[in-house]
């Protein structure tokens, strides 16, 4: 099956957390692209969504959730939820999830493909990311699936104490994806993760959107 494609696929990227393991057996990538991309769903490759946006590769979301280190009782933001794939593995990892995503019919394609999946602990909005969700703040752990240069404050004050917030540092195309932690004095930087390719996060607390 294809699910156990890309459990391998993490496997070789160095993954070892087996509930993160567990919940790409339990989620088909196949129900999460768009109808003309299915035939790739099961390669460890980004696919190209509307509005000229990509999926995250498979073993790179599977480092990225790793590193959150969800144990079940988390409540989780996601910002940048395209077509729903790593809200469901989250929805698989956590107690609750809220996604933020900035083009409407995404998150219409999103919430489609959640609503199909039977998966109902996670709650896609539209919005702007980078400003958080203030009214559903503080979150446990919160995943970035877009770059800027640094972490936008809204997500460094909506993470709770001693929650765990992962981000691709860069200007977009050229990224060190970085785990921080939230601890008394503040964002501090534990590791990095991983470095990888992201679209820019466009946002008031990002990049703008014409790119200036």
């Amino acid at each position: 099956m294809g699910e156990a494609v890309l459990v391998q696929a993490l496997r070789h990227a160095g993954v070892r957390d087996k509930r993160v393991l567990d919940a790409f057996q339990a989620v088909r990538r196949g129900d999460f692209v768009p109808r003309d991309q299915r035939g790739r769903a099961y390669e460890d490759v980004p696919v190209p969504i509307p509005r000229g946006q990509v999926t995250t590769q498979p073993s790179l979301i599977g480092r990225m959730l790793a590193a959150l280190a969800l144990r079940g009782a988390e409540r989780v933001l996601e910002v940048g939820a395209g077509y729903g794939f790593q809200t469901a593995l989250l929805a698989k990892l956590a107690r609750t999830v809220w996604a933020v995503e900035r083009f409407g019919d995404l998150a219409d394609a999103a919430r489609a493909n959640l609503l199909r999946a039977d998966i109902d602990d996670a709650h896609v909005v539209v919005g702007d990311g980078t400003n958080g969700l203030p009214e559903r703040a503080p979150f446990d752990a919160i995943v970035v699936a877009a770059a800027f240069t640094r972490v936008p404050a809204p997500l460094a004050e909506q993470l709770a104490l001693g929650g765990r917030l992962v981000q691709p540092l860069g200007p977009g195309g050229r990224e060190d994806v970085t785990l921080y932690v939230r601890d008394a004095s503040g964002l501090r930087r534990e590791r990095l993760v991983t470095t990888a390719h992201f679209v820019p996060l466009v946002g008031e607390h990002g990049f703008p959107p014409d790119g200036r």
